[in-house]
């Protein structure tokens, strides 16, 4: 067990943000996890980081850091329908789905060149062009901060909604991911059901196919990580969190009075009784695309993300996104609520 002490996290989080944490120890196998547990360390305030894609440091970390690495794709079982895998929480969750895809495993394409780990993907629920984690989940492994003992979780009773689980409410802060087991299919159902698909797979971007050729998840991961790319900034060039905001849900009732007044607003049904309203198309009504203030701003091609143009402080980014907030329950009478974590 390695403790580093005063340790920059600037590489650590995709904003791009130098702040420091007092002590950080990578946890890289379960004896080390348990070794940190049981040592003086763990006493102070800690914090788990994964792939740091989806945090907001607005000051320095007064305690302990476990930066999950812990790596391992294993396949449990497999037949000529579908592949029952478990894997690392540490491990990349892009270069993950890439791996599945190029195996011939269908059920996460789409969620291609989402950043982060493997372990976070529970904990948010990560979800993009109609798909969702736990639509392939078939549970998660961790181990009880407080009693030392690891256990597990099936899909069942992970408490999946839209961004969110059991893991970011109840269990928040009191559990370390280690494992995640999921199944996907060899028979591929495709989720095509969103225009950005079929207009990237009709552009001829991704693959000439002739009529008598169909469509394959390579197809579908091909043309999601190209809409993605056109869309949102690469952290490595320009800080950012990916998607700030959740996209709000409301009921239909609140919905119809909305649309009276903005008959262009952009949503989505999620059942008989609820809308989804997109957030991007929100904020840029209320006039923050493009627009910058100091050192950050809301990005030019994509409103919901939040940018570090360089030099920028976490408590600056969130300044802008609570005022993003004031002005779009202002106009709207909606409130957007952070799919990022703040530290």
């Amino acid at each position: 067990m390695h403790i580093l002490n005063h340790q920059n996290l600037k590489t650590l989080n995709t904003f791009g943000l130098p702040v420091n944490a007092e002590k950080l120890v990578e946890i890289d196998s379960i004896e080390t996890l348990m070794g940190v547990l049981d040592s003086e360390y763990f006493c102070k305030p800690y914090l788990i980081l994964g792939g740091g894609s989806n945090v907001l440091f607005t000051q320095d970390f007064p305690g302990l850091v476990l930066k999950n690495e812990l790596k391992g794709f294993e396949v449990l079982s497999e037949d000529d329908k579908s592949v029952h895998l478990k894997i690392g929480a540490g491990e990349n969750w892009h270069e993950t789905v890439l791996r599945c895809v190029e195996n011939g495993w269908g059920g996460i394409e789409n969620l291609s060149l989402i950043p982060g780990s493997v372990g976070a993907a529970p904990i948010q629920n990560i979800g993009a062009y109609g798909v969702e984690l736990k639509d392939v989940l078939v549970r998660v492994h961790f181990v009880d901060l407080k009693t030392r003992v690891a256990k597990s979780l099936d899909n069942t009773v992970c408490e999946f909604g839209y961004r969110t689980s059991v893991f970011k409410t109840t269990l928040k802060n009191r559990i370390f991911i280690t494992h995640v087991e999921i199944e996907l299919s060899k028979k591929h159902t495709l989720h095509l059901e969103y225009g950005a698909i079929k207009d990237e797979l009709n552009k001829g971007k991704i693959k000439s196919k002739s009529k008598s050729e169909s469509i394959t998840i390579k197809d579908v991961s091909n043309a999601v990580i190209a809409i993605r790319q056109s869309k949102l900034p690469d952290p490595k060039e320009l800080g950012n969190s990916g998607s700030f905001f959740k996209n709000p849900v409301i009921t239909e009732m609140e919905f119809q009075k909305l649309e009276k007044d903005f008959p262009d607003i952009r949503s989505f049904k999620v059942d008989e009784n609820h809308v989804k309203l997109a957030a991007g198309w929100l904020i840029e009504q209320c006039g923050w695309k493009g627009k910058r203030i100091g050192n950050t701003g809301s990005h030019a091609k994509q409103a919901l993300v939040l940018v570090n143009y360089g030099g920028a402080k976490g408590h600056e980014i969130w300044t802008l996104a609570t005022e993003i907030i004031a002005s779009v329950k202002e106009r709207f009478d909606v409130q957007l609520e952070p799919e990022v974590n703040i530290i």
